[in-house]
């Protein structure tokens, strides 16, 4: 079993949604990262090389993105945002991966 931890900046990430939406962030990321967070599937995914994180887990408009570190079993959440169309945002505001 994998711990789940949360960068400072991811945090703020996840402070920025309303409460619900928050909750159900968190019930993701206890659902599909504290065991095997580094098997594809349809909601995880790697990302290609990118600034970010290696990895990708979606729920709806959310997007999770983040490291593991296997040596240690952690997963480092490192940025939560949300999908709309093409476009991805963090704290409302538009990023690039």
């Amino acid at each position: 079993m994998y711990s789940v931890q949360f960068t400072p900046s991811a945090r703020e990430d996840l402070r920025w949604f309303r409460k619900f939406d928050q909750q159900r962030i968190i019930s993701v990321i206890d659902a599909q990262l504290q065991h095997e967070p580094t098997v594809k599937t349809q909601q995880r995914k790697p990302l290609r090389p990118n600034q970010l994180a290696e990895w990708e887990v979606r729920s709806g408009v959310y997007r999770i993105f983040y490291d593991v570190i296997e040596e240690e079993d952690l997963v480092n959440i490192v940025a939560i945002g949300y999908k709309q169309g093409n476009k991805l945002y963090i704290r409302g505001k538009e990023y690039e991966l």
